[in-house]
């Protein structure tokens, strides 16, 4: 398969076929992601879509799960991602799963109708990035949308029977703003209730605007114990139905995993154990760490 630029996708879809299908995010204005910034958002044509299923088919025939990329492939008019998806399916016999990034922005602008469309059609699961629960840090990171609007997107893709991946980042908002993220943070996500919950830590490529404010003074970055110990005020907020919790991306510091809210009281008992008695040996060494 031939990408243009780089191409990023969930921990998650590390076995699926990535079709291209847009470039680049539509939004692309977040201060802590440098993903797309020298990329021009473009949703590809019918035509160069069917041509990229075309091309993914004669590669990879027994492909089983696909992820549709850039950033913003649910910024789709939803009749041309139907007939993707229907694509996709017919092309692909052994297809189980179809995902794809969605934007706050995005899902609000799909009506439940829409979303219902895209799931009988084979769109099996949603990854938002929820980042924080917190307005003033939404602001300051210019995501775009409130504390609210997020949880409305949310609990759109839930009620809509697709699965919904959400991912928060430890330590966003900065000592400044640690425990108003923490706090804020579990409020929302308990709100949104989704099906599956991921933990990464900030990290930050060196063309990331959020740079600046840490050059500046305005932001200090947390260590790697004022992290865990955000991550354990974020998790005694969680009120959850049933969701798989998982820390292990490669940014974070002690991956970690627990079906919510069966095994809330072990993860909290976990984080404690770690963050009382310093063990660094639990952690990973931080050149083990990455985006």
């Amino acid at each position: 398969m031939i990408y243009e630029g780089a191409v990023f996708r969930p921990p998650s879809e590390a076995s699926s076929l990535i079709l291209q299908v847009t470039l680049g995010c539509r939004h692309n204005q977040c201060t802590f992601c440098s993903m797309y910034k020298g990329k021009s958002f473009r949703i590809r044509s019918i035509e160069e879509i069917m041509t990229l299923i075309d091309a993914g088919y004669r590669a990879y025939p027994h492909t089983e799960r696909i992820f549709l990329a850039d950033g913003d492939a649910l910024a789709i008019e939803t009749d041309v991602l139907a007939k993707v998806l229907k694509a996709l399916y017919q092309r692909f016999s052994r297809l189980k799963r179809v995902g794809i990034y969605g934007g706050p922005k995005d899902i609000l602008e799909k009506g439940p109708e829409e979303l219902a469309l895209l799931k009988e059609q084979g769109l099996s699961i949603v990854y938002l990035g929820v980042e924080s629960g917190c307005g003033t840090i939404l602001n300051l990171i210019h995501k775009g949308v409130t504390p609210e609007e997020m949880i409305n997107a949310g609990q759109r893709i839930v009620a809509s029977g697709l699965k919904l991946s959400c991912t928060i980042i430890l330590g966003l908002g900065g000592k400044e703003h640690s425990q108003e993220h923490a706090v804020e943070t579990g409020k929302v996500i308990s709100a949104i209730d989704p099906h599956y919950l991921g933990a990464l830590t900030l990290m930050l490529a060196p063309d990331a605007p959020l740079i600046q404010k840490i050059q500046s003074g305005e932001f200090t970055l947390l260590s790697k114990w004022e992290s865990l110990i955000e991550l354990e005020l974020m998790v005694q907020g969680l009120n959850l139905k049933d969701c798989l919790f998982r820390s292990n991306h490669a940014s974070n510091y002690l991956p970690l995993k627990a079906h919510l809210p069966h095994d809330k009281e072990v993860l909290l008992s976990t984080l404690k154990e770690v963050i009382e008695d310093n063990r660094e040996e639990a952690l990973r060494p931080e050149y083990w760490r990455g985006l």
